[in-house]
Parts: C-alpha cells; structure tokens; sequence
C-alpha cells in the first residue's frame, strides 16, 4: 500500500499504520483521514493481518489534533458533514473493526488525536504523552466522537472538565483516569505493543472479533447481553470452537485455522 501521509508495513501479522506527517505534528486533514479509511479496509480484508498498530511519526506527535486551515471558513452545514463523514468513514469505522487496534500514543494527542486513540480498542502511552480535547479553546466541541468515548473511559465528570478546560493531562493522570492501559519509555513503546499484539494473535481471530462486538455493543444503543449471547453462539460453529477445544482436552496449544 502507498500513501503520501502513511506508513503501513506488516510483519508476523502485525500490521503498523504510521500517520507520516511529522512537519504538521502529524494533524489530520481530508486527505490523511481518507487514507486511513482505505487503509484500515485494506488490512481487515488481509487475512494475514491479526492485529493492528496505530502510531504517529517522530518523537513529539501521535496526531497534535485536526488541520484548523481545512475548516476555519466552514458553514454550519459543512460543520456537521465533516463530524458525521470522519466519524463514519474513520472513527467508528476503527472502533468497530473486527481486528483489534491498539493506539501506540508517541506524543501530543489532542483534538482528533486523541478521538482517534480512544476509537482504538485500547491505548498504551509513552512517558512524553499528552493528551486533551482543546476544540472549546476555538470555539466548537469535539466532532470526532470525543464527548462520547471520553466519558466512557474516564467517567463523566473527568470528561466534562477535561472538555471544559480544555487542558492537557500527562500519562500520570491518563494513566489513573483508565485513559491508557499503560506507560512506558518512547523507546520501548512499539515493543510493548508488539508483544501485546503477539498475545492476541496467539488467540482465535474469530473469537476476538466477536468479543470486540459484544463490547461494543453495551456502550451502543442495543443489549450488551444479547450481543454477547448471540457472539457466543455463533461461536459455537466455527473451525477455531472446535480447534480451541480439541487442544484443550488434548492439552496441547490451538492451532487455530484463522491464525
């Protein structure tokens, strides 16, 4: 795949999608977003993909926010075609990809950086970090799911004032607010994540894209629990059920058929 503000490289099926726009602090205009989408189709079509990494170029950025240049002159009307076209095409698209994604969080995620680390499945975050939605600083809201998923993670209350403020938490707080998963040194942030990704590979591809729906699902508009049954069950008839089961009673490891 080539992009002009991508990098995307896969190896033992672990794909890394690299926001390559460093000079920009990696901030994300029209055409970075619809590079996105067509890579995040193309690796949930692979396969050989198992798991997804999500970074931001240099040592400063995961993504410092969105491109203010692209949208300052904007309409009301093209205000709300430009939140509900990034969150369908990008933000929810990623939230409710069937392979898992995980935000390697490099450096500044502001804005609709930090919306697009939270519509990753979970976040690990290295010590220079920081993190805030500043859109009520220049006079709008966050438009790219931040006021849903925020308090989600956070809590309402720790969202409503990380909103308002609009200022910045360091990984300490993100860390004690349920934001990340974890903190490590910039050197060894690609590393953890990779092994972490390791872990999940090791595990049914099937099975893990229906737990991500079923997770999904209780923080939607629709029973959490249904889902769950009904992920449960379509388990149930697939290769990797019987692969995962066979090994267990025959105690050794699955070699799970998607894998």
């Amino acid at each position: 795949m080539n992009f002009n503000n991508l990098l995307v490289d896969l190896e033992n099926g672990i794909a890394k999608v690299t926001i390559n726009r460093p000079k920009k602090l990696n901030a994300l205009n029209r055409d970075t977003l619809q590079e996105l989408h067509e890579a995040f189709k193309t690796l949930e079509a692979d396969e050989e993909v198992k798991v997804i990494i999500l970074t931001g170029s240099g040592p400063k950025a995961f993504v410092a926010g969105a491109d203010i240049s692209e949208f300052a002159n904007f309409s009301e009307s093209e205000g709300e075609d430009l939140a509900a076209q990034g969150q369908e095409m990008v933000f929810d698209f990623i939230e409710n990809l069937s392979k898992p994604v995980i935000a390697a969080v490099n450096g500044f995620a502001l804005g609709g950086g930090l919306e697009l680390a939270m519509a990753c499945h979970f976040r690990i975050a290295s010590h220079n970090a920081r993190m805030g939605l500043p859109e009520v600083s220049l006079g709008v809201i966050p438009g790219y799911g931040g006021t849903q998923r925020l308090p989600q993670l956070v809590g309402k209350g720790r969202a409503m004032e990380m909103i308002m403020t609009a200022g910045m938490i360091d990984v300490e707080k993100a860390l004690s607010y349920g934001l990340v998963n974890d903190v490590v040194s910039q050197e060894e942030l690609l590393g953890h994540c990779e092994k972490l990704a390791g872990k999940i590979s090791n595990n049914s591809p099937v099975a893990v894209s229906h737990a991500i729906k079923a997770v999904n699902a209780g923080f939607k508009n629709s029973n959490g629990y249904t889902a769950e049954i009904k992920g449960f069950g379509a388990c149930f008839g697939t290769e990797d059920f019987t692969e995962g089961t066979t090994a267990f009673l025959e105690k050794r490891k699955a070699d799970f058929p998607g894998r």
